[in-house]
């Protein structure tokens, strides 16, 4: 055995799976229908999209005027927005490119879901400064590309332009992270597709995959490369977020605290709407073995450390706006001003959300209780809005010439389009639940024996030594010695067309000696005899195996007598385990 785990630790797998179950499990809420919470679930989603989609025209028709903007609070309800949507698409990044480096198992039941509520969450973000602009039509003028007035250059002085070039780079290295991770998965439901039309969609999706060991290799280097690359993102994204902020002179905002208070916020709201998506997942799709309670756990502690590290930024930025001594500091987002003047409601959910109701989280019994987990989820996001909807309108309102304090009141249409876009955010999450597989099969199926409770119980029983793959019950030997010296020693004619299968199967699987030879016993429903059988074809080791498709298995069972074909379903996964140890 190549790996070993403490019997401490709880599986990450439940429910006695196999290999097969895991295969048929992820495959399932594709290759099936939707069940009816998934149907509810995606009417309201689609209701709220339609409704902020129609927003959305209103406000392109009709102007901004539409939205509570006024002179004195030009950011408001739609950059609030826009850095609410970027910091709940940070926690992506982290749990697949950081987690990834730091070789964490427990990221491989809920990594495929973090990246695509990256991607998704990261297409609402970037809705806002488009339709901001009023003339969405010219949003390409924040790019440096020539246009029909010559060669017009933005201003690279601007904080905004900042952002486009900060979250295209994160949503391009996402995006590649997020598909190549699919490649092993589309091949799965490729072919597993009895549709000829899902067939070939899936073959295109899959880019040729086949499951060769060049693949596999390929396939981790080009992983590790771009986690290495997407672990700067996860710090240098939301940090040139909070640029926007601190490099101005307004009260409040002209902080040092704000990069890393920032990241640590983003980290904070992501993995709560992580946790929001996979304990609807996990119901809506049948997943309860793969996306555990334990999995929740070790979430909802990456929630207290990063939730900790919020509050303490709170609470310094409270006793710097007192300790300034400073009357314009008094009206910042956290200071005595807030808490009691007009805007004090915000205030308070801010801190009640993000900073009194994350404490229930040091209890065990609340930390690994799911209903708990998934309200509390939905109260962190509310409170980590109150804190962008604090620092930009609070900080706005009451500025350094009184002559200019308003108040800010947000429209239907403000309150419309942010609805639509939580409802667009879930109709995309949900279709994709239907088209691409929400766990890596994969990477679940590299952890199994080391962390499925199948093998975990079965170390426990006969010790840690113990052989744990699944052999069949082996045949009598009594006439083994005989049937070898039969075999050796038979003349027969080989037929032609018997003759020509074999040779096909060799070129098709590639060639191989005997000093190459692997224990193909190992395999499933392979024993003695039919392991000297293969020899006798030219198979030898787990690389050929691997190479097999369903034309290989059915020469075999031609050629073989009572071949098992039935177990060949397995094969090619436990050969590429055996070579890989």
């Amino acid at each position: 055995m190549s790996h070993y785990e403490a019997p401490i630790r709880k599986p990450l797998v439940t429910g006695n799976k196999t290999y097969h179950d895991v295969t048929v499990d992820i495959a399932r809420p594709i290759e099936g229908r939707a069940n009816k919470l998934w149907w509810i679930v995606f009417g309201i989603a689609l209701a709220a999209f339609l409704w902020g989609l129609g927003c959305i025209i209103y406000t392109v028709s009709t102007g901004i005027g539409v939205w509570g903007l006024n002179n004195t609070i030009e950011w408001a309800w739609d950059i609030t927005n826009f850095v609410w949507w970027v910091g709940i698409g940070h926690a992506g990044t982290l749990i697949s490119a950081v987690l990834l480096l730091f070789r964490q198992r427990w990221r491989m039941a809920v990594n495929r879901s973090a990246e695509a509520m990256t991607i998704f969450a990261v297409v609402q973000a970037g809705l806002f400064p488009i339709i901001h602009m009023g003339r969405p039509w010219l949003a390409y003028w924040v790019l440096p590309i020539p246009n029909q007035f010559g060669s017009l250059w933005v201003n690279f002085n601007s904080p905004l332009l900042w952002d486009v070039f900060a979250i295209s780079t994160y949503l391009s290295v996402s995006l590649v992270f997020w598909y190549t991770g699919l490649l092993p998965d589309f091949a799965m439901i490729r072919d597993r597709a009895k549709l000829p039309f899902q067939k070939r969609i899936y073959s295109i999706l899959s880019f040729g995959w086949s499951g060769k060991a060049k693949d596999w290799q390929r396939f981790e280097e080009v992983s590790l490369v771009l986690a290495g690359l997407a672990t700067p993102l996860v710090l240098s994204v939301h940090t040139i977020v909070s640029f926007d902020f601190a490099t101005s002179v307004v009260p409040g905002w002209h902080s040092t605290i704000f990069p890393p208070y920032f990241v640590a916020g983003a980290i904070f709201s992501g993995f709560a709407m992580v946790q929001t998506l996979l304990i609807i997942m996990r119901k809506v799709s049948n997943l309860e073995d793969y996306i555990t309670i334990d999995h929740i756990e070790l979430m909802n502690k990456v929630i207290i450390v990063t939730g900790g590290i919020v509050g303490g930024a709170y609470i310094i930025e409270y006793f710097i706006a007192w300790y300034s001594g400073s009357a314009y500091e008094d009206y910042t987002y956290l200071s005595f001003g807030a808490a009691t003047g007009p805007y004090w409601w915000a205030f308070w959910a801010l801190i009640f959300c993000n900073m009194i109701f994350p404490i229930t989280l040091w209890w065990k019994s609340l930390r690994r209780n799911v209903m708990w987990t998934f309200i509390l989820s939905i109260i962190i996001n509310i409170g980590m809005w109150f804190e962008r909807f604090d620092i930009i309108v609070l900080c706005l309102s009451k500025g350094r010439t009184p002559s200019t304090w308003a108040m800010f009141s947000p429209t239907f249409v403000d309150v419309g389009i942010f609805i639509g876009t939580i409802g667009f955010f879930f109709v995309l999450f949900l279709l994709y639940s239907r088209s691409f597989p929400v766990i890596a099969q994969a990477e679940v199926k590299s952890i199994l024996k080391l962390s499925g409770d199948r093998y975990k119980n079965m170390r426990a029983e006969h010790g840690d030594d113990a052989q744990i793959y699944e052999l069949p019950e082996q045949e009598p030997l009594e006439d083994f010695e005989r049937l070898i010296e039969e075999l050796e020693n038979k003349n027969e004619e080989v037929t032609d067309e018997s003759g020509n299968l074999a040779q096909t199967l060799i070129l098709n699987i590639g060639k191989a000696t005997q000093d190459m030879a692997d224990d193909l016993k190992r395999l499933s429903g392979v024993n003695p005899t039919l392991e000297l059988q293969l020899n006798q074809l030219g198979i030898y080791n787990y690389n050929q195996v691997i190479n097999m498709t369903e034309k290989e298995y059915s020469i075999l069972n031609q050629l073989i007598s009572k071949f098992p074909i039935a177990k060949t379903k397995f094969w090619s996964g436990e050969a590429n385990i055996l070579n890989n140890n």
